[in-house]
């Protein structure tokens, strides 16, 4: 009959010393890694080891199986995995509004200008010098008021647009680190990926190396709004907005490509297919939706305000005459796109001429603004997105059309000027492939733009305005006036005319009268300046150069608290996930102490158990039979 082996209780002595070995080694780790980021505490799995009899017919007739000691099974981590998908999906909020609360406390200090050298302030002081010099038309020194406040004024715009694209070259900076940074924790992450399968496939638990990966994962997740699919233990992948970034062992990167516009700057793409790349979230999305969006449209703000504002005080001045009898001088530079005067620009730049670039259009008829048109009609105007419908019918007035341009999403802004004749004008484009200030097409099913206020020569399709052409003004009216569009950023580059400053003599405050003469006492002009500062003008949506600061410190200031609370939310929310993380995953020294002494007095127990095995085999071995 088979039985058990005389030297088997130390064999069974020593399972027992390596088990508890294991399990203080273990204690150990976790004791030296409390302080390491991503480490999960570690607990070995013990099992009984098989008996020692098998139940088959070879099994000697007595009662009960012998137990044969213990086993390590394995050595596992403690980590809820759920928890870490829900951290994972959250974390990307967080880091999205740091990010902007970030940047918009860069943006707040742009615009909390100390009062004295405000663009606000300066252009207010610009009014009034219009004001006295309206009172003092002869007056030299009411002139070289006019001039100096100008220069404070344009020099103050000029310094606003400089700390915009500063920022959004920072921003630009950033994006392209986070680039970076986001291939390079994909990149370790499929690697750890291939380590962690190969280590499985041995029959092992590669716990470090699966807590460096989740590490790295909570990392990504911070740059880039990710979540995460275990389909078996062989394929962790890595999502971002539903496409794969992580397959196994198989990264895919990002990468930047040329912009082909203004700012020179980069846009990211899939590296394989090329294809523009979206982040919705994260620190990356945050980069990306702040350069190419907020401070976008802070700067398209500040050079629509520039635009309209030098564009109303020249129209009002080169129509005047100064001290010197001098007439037709823009009172600002304004620098057109292109130097050919219809506007003609080779926009693919394939050599050849091919797309008209013109700002304004004034049609040649006088109009009233009470007056009802008398006819009906569609206008078919460039917008935000394509072509957008504006119908007009008889009983409609001048100013109800007029409204109704302005307030659809048309990148067109109507207005009637000091003579009363309808200016279209081309506004900032919400799409960055469209140029700004550029008016794209005007159409009109009637005669509103066309017989009636005398913009368009011809209505219907055939009679519409369409800049992806050259020569587009010959679909004009005769005589109607238009304007070819200014390089890109007039904020930039606004200044008084340099021979107004050289000689403020030229600084026009009256009209000629009908008999040719221009009087000295003759402030109409300077009035009519001094009054742009409370008209209706159309800043983009806003109505006056006045709305239009107002509007636009409110909205950094809004827009910074906005980012402040959600971040303060989020961080709340991260704060709970993770804590209770730590109160699973986490090392409590008190615990693996507790652990040690436990393990500890099992060592010693089966020390104690080997010696006195030891000693019942000497009896067997040397006194039997003595």
């Amino acid at each position: 009959k088979n039985m058990g082996s005389t030297f088997s209780g130390i064999e069974l002595g020593k399972r027992s010393i390596m088990a508890n070995t294991d399990a203080i080694q273990t204690a150990g780790h976790n004791i030296s890694n409390a302080s390491t980021e991503g480490y999960s505490r570690q607990r070995v799995q013990i099992k009984e080891f098989d008996p020692l009899y098998k139940p088959d017919l070879s099994r000697p007739e007595r009662p009960g199986m012998i137990g044969q000691g213990v086993d390590v099974q394995s050595v596992t981590r403690v980590r809820d995995e759920l928890l870490d998908q829900r951290i994972v999906a959250q974390a990307n909020q967080e880091s999205y509004w740091q990010t902007r609360s970030d940047y918009y406390m860069m943006l707040e200090q742009i615009y909390n200008e100390p009062a004295d050298i405000s663009i606000r302030t300066n252009m207010d002081k610009f009014w009034e010098g219009w004001q006295e010099l309206s009172v003092n038309p002869e007056s030299q020194a009411a002139r070289q008021a006019v001039v100096t406040r100008g220069k404070t004024l344009t020099e103050s715009i000029n310094q606003r647009w400089e700390s915009l694209e500063g920022i959004g070259n920072l921003l630009n900076g950033d994006i392209e680190a986070t680039v970076k940074q986001v291939n390079d924790l994909t990149r370790q992450i499929a690697n750890l990926n291939g380590e962690i399968v190969r280590s499985r496939a041995m029959g092992d638990n590669p716990n470090d190396l699966l807590d460096r990966r989740d590490l790295l994962v909570d990392k990504l997740s911070e740059l880039v709004n990710v979540t995460t699919d275990q389909r078996d233990s062989d394929e962790f992948m890595v999502h971002v907005d539903g496409k794969v970034i992580v397959q196994g062992n198989i990264a895919r990167k990002i990468d930047l490509a040329p912009r082909f516009d203004d700012t020179g700057y980069s846009k990211v793409v899939w590296a394989d297919t090329q294809e523009d790349a979206y982040f919705s979230g994260g620190k990356l999305g945050a980069l990306i939706e702040l350069r190419d969006v907020d401070v976008r449209q802070e700067i398209q703000s500040l050079n629509t305000m520039a635009m309209n504002f030098s564009d109303l005080v020249n129209d009002v001045h080169k129509n005047a005459v100064g001290a010197n009898k001098v007439t037709g001088l823009d009172f600002f530079v304004q620098h057109p796109f292109v130097e050919n005067a219809n506007g003609n620009f080779d926009r693919n730049g394939d050599g050849e001429l091919d797309t008209s670039y013109i700002f304004r259009f004034t049609g040649t008829n006088q109009l009233n603004n009470e007056q009802q048109i008398g006819f009906d009609g569609v206008m078919r105007l460039s917008s935000t997105d394509g072509i957008v419908e504006i119908p007009y019918y008889h009983t409609d007035t001048v100013e109800t059309v007029i409204n109704r341009i302005n307030d659809s999403n048309s990148e067109v802004k109507a207005y009637l000027d000091r003579n009363n004749h309808l200016v279209l004008k081309g506004t900032t484009a919400q799409d960055a492939d469209n140029p700004d200030f550029v008016i794209r097409h005007v159409e009109d099913s009637g005669y509103f733009l066309n017989g009636y206020s005398g913009i368009l020569a011809a209505n219907g399709e055939e009679g519409a305005y369409d800049f992806a052409q050259v020569d587009a003004v010959n679909a004009l009216a005769d005589n109607s006036q238009f304007s070819v569009s200014p390089v890109t950023n007039p904020a930039a580059y606004i200044r008084v005319n340099e021979v107004i400053e050289n000689d403020v003599m030229n600084v026009a405050a009256g009209y000629i009268d009908h008999s040719g003469n221009a009087n000295t006492g003759d402030g109409r002009a300077a009035v009519e300046i001094a009054s742009i500062r409370n008209s209706s003008v159309m800043i983009g949506t806003m109505r006056t150069l006045d709305d239009y600061f107002a509007d636009s410190v409110t909205n950094v200031a809004l827009k910074g608290e906005q980012a402040q609370n959600n971040l303060l939310s989020q961080a709340s929310i991260m704060e709970d996930l993770r804590s209770m993380r730590d109160s699973i995953s986490g090392v409590n020294i008190d615990e693996e102490l507790a652990e040690i002494m436990k393990f500890q007095h099992g060592y010693n127990a089966a020390a104690k158990f080997v010696n006195v095995w030891d000693s019942l085999l000497d009896t067997i071995i040397n006194r039997l039979g003595v």
